[in-house]
């Protein structure tokens, strides 16, 4: 796979909905309202290969099938290949399970102390808000509650997890999430953001979200106020290919930045798709152009039916060894995975340090090159109270 950087790819435009008024198109209901959600809506517009028919047959037993008209004109409809074609039509590959994979493979609901609020780090908690999303990932990490496809009846319990986090002075930090927490109205964003503000221990609120990637007609001037009046609110979107990184996702990202919420980008490694350091660098060259810091590249969690996305993780750490040095620290996330069962983020590095001992780190650089950084501090010969004295005994003052 090979990725060439081109700024004319940015795309813009109305695509196969160029005959709608545009104020449709820009109005983020009209793009709910209009998502393809089955094969037969797919097919109206391009033909589905055997693999990706088989998974429209099988996707509302896993995972709801949505795409927004906007998200599905950035499909390439003659490539199977396709990047983004391979992020939200599913595939034949959900239906095969390996042993290694898990419902809830994060272990989030041993972390629940009430339902849709998650505590495994000690002074932060993930609060999800609901259930639905404008769009759907097929390796989404909860797709087992996400679209609530696999009856898992996940309801949100606002007010037990806000009783929770007042109630656990040591919480300071909130992430909401879901599903997508920005498909909540002003107004209820509005009341949920005030009551987390209130809290006197909670000093960091931050939001994760892929809206303004699958639909940034959302981010509207109202949206953008309600995150002003609250801030800051962090908000971490989630971009995992170039295509994806359009003049309306730039748009959107300013009307943010531009409203004091700084910006993150999350990806999650995916084969066939971002595996690849020219694609990744071409990605995270885009983002710090749209106000966005990369922030994270995720291995893969491992959900049920999603060996076919599944990349090397030793692909992942050459991704970082040719970011590191190569192209600003700005544009150089960090690669981790999300221990399998619930036990955090680990880093995963590239292997710059060849030993450690009591006198010395020696360790190579971005080129390969050997250096040595000592740990011994080794006096030299004092001189400097001798140099400040006359032979007659007298100080010198300067």
């Amino acid at each position: 796979m090979s990725y060439t950087e081109d700024r004319a790819t940015w795309f813009e435009g109305q695509g196969l909905w160029r005959h709608i008024p545009e104020t449709d198109w820009r109005d983020w209901t009209w793009q709910l309202k209009h998502r393809l959600t089955n094969a037969a809506q797919l097919e109206q517009f391009m033909t589905l290969t055997a693999e990706e028919k088989a998974g429209c047959e099988f996707a509302n037993q896993k995972l709801s099938l949505a795409i927004t008209p906007y998200f599905f004109n950035l499909i390439d409809r003659d490539d199977p290949d396709c990047p983004i074609r391979k992020q939200v039509i599913p595939r034949a590959g959900e239906m095969q399970l390996s042993a290694e994979e898990k419902l809830d493979s994060l272990g989030e609901d041993e972390h629940s102390p009430v339902p849709g609020l998650v505590h495994r780090y000690p002074d932060r908690v993930l609060f999800l808000v609901t259930d639905r999303c404008a769009a759907y990932c097929r390796y989404c990490t909860r797709s087992r509650l996400v679209s609530n496809a696999q009856h898992y009846d996940f309801h949100p319990a606002y007010q037990q997890g806000l009783h929770y986090i007042e109630t656990h002075p040591e919480v300071r930090d909130v992430l909401i999430s879901g599903g997508d927490p920005l498909l909540l109205s002003d107004k209820k964003l509005d009341h949920l953001l005030g009551r987390l503000r209130a809290i006197p221990h909670v000093e960091f609120i931050r939001i994760g979200s892929r809206i303004p990637v699958f639909l940034p007609q959302r981010i509207t001037p109202g949206l953008c106020e309600v995150l002003r009046k609250h801030g800051p609110i962090w908000m971490s979107i989630h971009v995992n290919h170039p295509k994806e990184a359009t003049l309306e996702l730039k748009e959107a990202c300013d009307r943010l930045a531009f409203a004091g919420v700084p910006l993150g980008n999350q990806s999650v490694l995916l084969r066939g798709i971002n595996d690849d350091a020219d694609v990744m660098k071409a990605l995270v060259h885009r983002l710090l152009r749209m106000r966005v810091r990369p922030y994270y590249i995720y291995q893969m969690d491992l959900i049920t039916g999603g060996a076919h996305f599944k990349a090397d993780v030793r692909n992942g750490i050459e991704i970082i060894r040719a970011l590191r040095g190569h192209t600003t620290g700005y544009a150089v996330p960090q690669y981790v995975i999300d221990a399998p069962g619930g036990g955090g983020k680990v880093p995963i590095n590239p292997e710059y340090v060849e030993k450690i001992t009591d006198e010395e780190v020696v360790f190579r650089n971005f080129e390969g090159r050997r250096y040595s950084y000592p740990l011994l501090n080794t006096p030299v010969p004092d001189t400097t109270s001798a140099d400040l004295v006359k032979p007659d005994g007298d100080i010198i003052l300067h």
